[in-house]
């Protein structure tokens, strides 16, 4: 299954993430233009909501995307395996390194929470006993997630976007096609090859409205929050990002040890798509394109849509650090002081109850706030971050699509399913790119 000829244009790719780039820009400028003209909260909130209603047409679009294209791309990879203990050694492989990531990201934000104090001495309103933070937590439970996990029906699956449900189905569905006489199989098999194609062209003419989207995106949330709460809140978010940039050197290293020099074409090849979920805030968002820069870099689409999907609910490294820190700021500046053993012992609760929420509104608040209170913290106190939650959570939506794209090649490396010919003809695009670029030094 491929789509080259949905890149038949080469340059695409690049104008794209440039048209981004300054739809980031331009939304910072006129949202911090449009916050200073606003007579008060209410009406740049009135303001807002003439932006949002792009951003969310647009996130109907990729929605809209998401159920066809995780379905067709995971029966077409567990189909083209044959062999079933194929498809349970990549399963293996990707969860290896989906735990390994989760230790990593929630020890890292701990780390980084303790060293940095971003809580401590804030001089902020503690929330009345009957405040209430709107998330509904009291139902996120191992049990729940568990039977929540095979869906009752594939259309209701389907209709509301749950990917896991969906991925169980379609590992059953695949494993049905692999088994059965290839008579019956093949045409099926093409068929549902065929709509995989369709929904990467679809995915192309979607994705042509991005820059648009990122600027109202932007320009929305800076037009109601105004740049002064990046000041109110500095320390903590300047901790938050220098541990998500300690742990993006992490992950990156993790991916030149599985992929070498490649990893730095691969990052060259996601730029594209961080910039999209950084600027919605929403991994969704990034999905389709995600799947088609890791064909592009030569893994095999048999890898990419198993392993891709499964990382939406089990590798959200930038939700769990965000995660760890969130719930010692709130212990910080409650100044409630949490030793050594609760801190572990919150690191494996979260560890358990991040799993799978992907599907979730607001998912990482939903986790703090359902974890918080086994520790004697009050819930409500999560109401000191949802301010600045948008900014928080564009980080750690970047670094989800960062982890889930390393963590797919990587796999993809160990068990043998790079395609050589399509990587070798991305490193050219790539050495043909670099020396054609005004940036490239002059030669001779």
């Amino acid at each position: 299954m491929t789509h080259g000829d949905a890149k038949a244009d080469g340059r695409k790719p690049g104008r794209l993430t440039l048209y981004t780039g300054l739809g980031l820009v331009l939304g910072i400028l006129v949202g911090a233009v449009l916050h200073g003209m606003a007579a008060g909260p209410a009406e740049a909130k009135e303001i807002a909501g003439y932006f949002t209603l792009c951003t969310d047409i647009f996130l109907r679009l990729i929605k809209m995307i998401i159920a066809p294209l995780v379905f067709a791309t995971i029966v077409s990879g567990i189909a083209s395996f044959g062999d079933t203990r194929a498809v349970g050694r990549v399963a293996a492989l990707a969860m290896g390194w989906f735990l390994t990531a989760s230790v990593v990201s929630l020890t890292l934000g701990f780390l980084v929470a303790n060293l940095f104090q971003p809580g401590a001495g804030l001089a902020l309103p503690l929330p009345e006993a009957g405040a209430q933070s709107g998330l509904k937590a009291a139902s996120l439970n191992l049990r729940d997630f568990l039977t929540h996990v095979f869906p009752t029906s594939i259309v209701s699956a389907m209709a509301t976007n749950e990917v896991l449900q969906i991925l169980v189905f379609s590992i059953f569905f695949g494993s049905g096609l692999s088994v059965i006489d290839r008579r019956y199989a093949d045409p099926m098999v093409h068929m549902i090859d065929g709509l995989a194609r369709v929904m990467f062209a679809v995915t192309d003419a979607v994705m042509r409205l991005a820059p648009v989207a990122v600027f109202a995106a932007i320009a929305a949330v800076i037009t109601v929050q105004g740049l002064g709460v990046l000041i109110d809140y500095g320390k903590f978010i300047g901790a938050f990002y220098l541990g998500l940039a300690v742990l993006w050197i992490l992950l990156i290293g993790a991916g030149w040890l599985a992929l070498g020099h490649r990893v730095v074409r691969l990052l060259d090849l996601l730029r594209a798509p961080m910039i999209l979920a950084f600027s919605t805030a929403s991994s969704e968002a990034a999905f389709p394109r995600t799947v088609e820069v890791l064909e592009t870099f030569g893994v095999r689409p048999r890898v990419t849509g198993f392993v891709l999907p499964l990382g939406y609910s089990f590798n959200l490294d930038g939700s769990m650090m965000y995660q760890a820190m969130a719930a010692l700021f709130i212990a910080q500046a409650f100044g409630i002081h949490l030793g050594v053993a609760e801190q572990f012992t919150m690191l494996l609760v979260m560890m358990v109850t991040s799993k799978g929420i992907a599907g979730v509104p607001r998912a990482s608040l939903v986790v703090v706030a359902a974890t918080v209170p086994m520790f004697g913290l009050p819930a409500a106190g999560i109401l000191l971050i949802m301010g600045v939650d948008q900014i928080l959570d564009m980080g750690r939506t970047v670094t989800n699509v960062l982890g889930n794209g390393l963590a797919t090649a990587a796999v993809a490396q160990w068990q043998g399913e790079m395609d050589a010919e399509r990587d070798a003809e991305t490193d050219g695009s790539a050495e043909a790119s670099a020396a054609t670029s005004p940036l490239a030094p002059a030669r001779g």
